[in-house]
């Protein structure tokens, strides 16, 4: 039911800039239950948004986004569908940075990203794009009209958001193993 896949991680990042999702580079970043201390998203409960509208806005949940990471291949997928040179992690407002997945946005929830630490991240899935990282590559690109393009071209490959299952360290340069959840695809025979 899992297959394992490593991956290396490229790069650590944190949103400290009050009100700002956009992150800055890190040697490595200490995860706690409730995701990264001083960063944008950390908390085991965040304020609903437009991402739950069967909330009343503003309502107290579950915090499902306390780790944002993306795919160098997806990145420069994106980067090369918007026509661009590139998309940077920071411009996502991305924590983590990976390289060696194919189709890393794919990745079912459930699986587990365990770093050498000790640390596990625990995918939510999906992170599903927004016109707000569309507008910070765009006046890194002003001569380009890409802000709302971005939203299509990264559907499926804006990569995923995970939450804090074991705390640790996680470093760039880490290598990580990345237990993916496949679920059964087999005929289940069921008796009277």
């Amino acid at each position: 039911m899992f297959q394992k896949i490593e991956a290396k991680v490229l790069g650590v990042f944190m949103a400290t800039e009050k009100g700002s999702f956009i992150t800055e580079e890190r040697a490595e970043v200490q995860v706690e239950f409730g995701g990264i201390p001083g960063d944008l998203h950390f908390g085991l409960t965040k304020k609903a948004g437009e991402r739950e509208p069967m909330y009343e806005k503003g309502t107290e949940i579950f915090n499902r986004r306390q780790i944002s990471i993306v795919s160098a291949e997806e990145c420069a997928e994106v980067a090369q569908l918007l026509k661009i040179e590139e998309v940077r992690p920071e411009w996502l407002g991305a924590n983590l940075i990976v390289e060696g997945i194919d189709n890393f946005t794919l990745l079912k929830e459930g699986s587990r990203i365990v770093f050498p630490s000790g640390a596990v991240l625990l995918c939510e899935g999906a992170n599903h794009p927004c016109i707000h990282p569309g507008k910070v590559i765009q006046s890194q690109y002003p001569e380009k009209k890409i802000a709302g393009k971005f939203v299509k071209m990264a559907y499926d490959r804006r990569g995923i958001v995970c939450i804090v299952e074991k705390p640790g360290i996680i470093k760039k340069g880490d290598k990580a193993v990345i237990h993916s959840y496949e679920p059964f695809k087999g005929k289940v025979e069921l008796s009277n």
